[in-house]
């Protein structure tokens, strides 16, 4: 098993940052059209902290099971 310090350092190694960060932008862009779709099509102004954190909350899931995966294995 790894010890702490050595799981995150792999789990931000560049490799599984940028495979968080593609789904972050994959999955981010789908929950924005689903939840601010409607504002997009009217011009109206997104609200910014659903915006940020709907990129960070994939990135992050993304991260803890690359972590996750990383200790049990």
């Amino acid at each position: 098993m790894l010890s702490t310090r050595d799981a995150l350092r792999r789990t931000f190694s560049p490799p599984i940052v940028t495979r968080s960060l593609m789904v972050a932008v994959v999955v981010g862009t789908a929950l924005n059209l689903i939840n601010q779709g409607p504002e997009l099509w009217r011009g109206e102004p997104l609200v910014v902290w659903k915006l940020v954190m709907t990129f960070c909350v994939p990135f992050l899931v993304a991260s803890y099971g690359a972590l996750s995966a990383l200790r049990s294995g």
